[in-house]
């Protein structure tokens, strides 16, 4: 059985739409979803209260503690799949929950799978994706499934129990409310040798960023950081492609990706 957890703050307008065109497009195959309110301030409450979805529950969290509610939430699931779920994830294909499994089971290699994002122009992970960054991600085939590697985010994405319990499940972070969890669990997961991929064929559609909400203060303020760490760190990639067959071998190797 798959369980879902979808973490949700203050932005019904979406949240209806992936209960709408995601949560209500699942298959059989999921048997639980547990919708996380982070103390939303609109009509969330309300709308999550209207849900009649028998395998749907919502719990309504006194503040908002961001991406740390993972560990909680899925803490009270019991599925031997389970699958991270974004409230901006607002279209998805008919059996989705399936598919992704499907592709999981026959890769033990991969310990986090995540759905492809259609090529969007208004999201800003999709822009990066298909636009910005094509170069980051290499098609491969493994066990006749098509993958893409890169960056892997929890849009949308499946790990099993097993693992989840081996590595310690996603991580709790007192500092920051938005945070990358998933790059966190995906870190965990490589320390056992186990990758994480995306699923070429299976493409969501993310509505992330301006366009489609206000972003909070505690998400303005992550990705300004981050985008300060990854000037230093393009700082020394560069510095290190300057010096002779460096660049070669990391072709070859693939050992980082160029600034």
């Amino acid at each position: 059985m798959i369980s879902i957890v979808v973490l949700t703050y203050s932005r019904v307008h979406l949240l209806e739409q992936c209960v709408t065109n995601v949560l209500s497009r699942t298959s059989d195959a999921t048997g639980e979803i547990v919708i996380w309110d982070n103390a939303s301030t609109d009509g969330t409450a309300v709308y999550l209260g209207g849900l009649r979805d028998p395998r749907i529950r919502v719990v309504r969290h006194e503040r908002n503690i961001g991406q740390s509610a993972y560990a909680s939430a899925f803490a009270a699931t019991r599925g031997d799949y389970l699958i991270e779920l974004d409230d901006d994830i607002v279209d998805a294909p008919p059996c989705w929950d399936r598919t992704l499994l499907d592709a999981f089971q026959r890769l033990p290699e991969i310990g986090f799978l995540a759905a492809n994002l259609v090529d969007n122009e208004h999201d800003e992970a999709a822009y990066v994706m298909h636009h910005l960054r094509p170069d980051a991600y290499r098609h491969v085939d493994m066990s006749g499934v098509g993958l893409l590697e890169g960056p892997t985010g929890g849009g949308c994405a499946i790990t099993s129990r097993e693992l989840y319990d081996r590595v310690g499940g996603f991580r709790r972070n007192e500092r920051f409310v938005f945070w990358s969890e998933d790059d966190a669990y995906v870190r965990d997961l490589a320390r056992l040798g186990f990758k994480a991929a995306i699923l070429e064929d299976l493409r969501v559609l993310h509505a992330g960023g301006a366009y489609y909400s206000p972003i909070v203060p505690e998400k303005a303020q992550w990705w300004a950081m981050e985008r300060r760490r990854r000037r230093r760190k393009d700082a020394i990639k560069k510095a290190l492609l300057c010096i002779p067959f460096v660049r070669p071998l990391n072709d070859h190797y693939r050992w980082f990706s160029a600034p």
